[in-house]
C-alpha cells in the first residue's frame, strides 16, 4: 500500500544503495537491486534526470557486464530506463527513439 511517505523511502533507499556499494561493490547483484529500487523512488518523485543518470551511467552498464544482458535485473533496468526516457516531461523525439532502442 502506498502510505505517501515517498520522501522518507527515498532517503532510506539512498542509504541502502550507498551501503551495498560500499560493502559489496557496484557489480554485486544486491547492489544493483538496491540501485534499481533507488531509481524507482527517484522516478516516483519526478527526479527524472537523477534517475536517468544513475540508471544509464552506472547501473545498466554494470548489470550488463556483471550479470549479463539477459539477466532479469538487467532487463528490468532496461525497461525502467526506457519508460523514464519516454515519460520524462519535455522528452524529445531522440528520447523516444532511445527508449525504443533500449526496449
Amino acid at each position: 500500500a502506498d502510505l505517501g511517505r515517498d520522501d522518507e523511502a527515498l532517503v532510506l533507499r539512498r542509504e541502502i544503495f550507498a551501503r551495498r556499494v560500499a560493502t559489496l561493490g557496484l557489480s554485486h547483484e544486491r547492489s544493483i537491486l538496491a540501485g534499481n529500487n533507488l531509481v524507482l523512488s527517484l522516478n516516483k518523485l519526478g527526479l527524472w534526470e537523477e534517475s536517468k543518470t544513475l540508471a544509464l551511467d552506472q547501473l545498466l552498464p554494470e548489470a550488463r557486464r556483471s550479470l549479463g544482458p539477459d539477466h532479469r535485473l538487467t532487463l528490468k533496468l532496461n525497461q525502467i530506463l526506457a519508460v523514464n526516457l519516454r515519460d520524462t516531461p519535455g522528452c524529445t523525439r531522440d528520447d523516444v527513439l532511445e527508449a525504443e532502442t533500449i526496449m
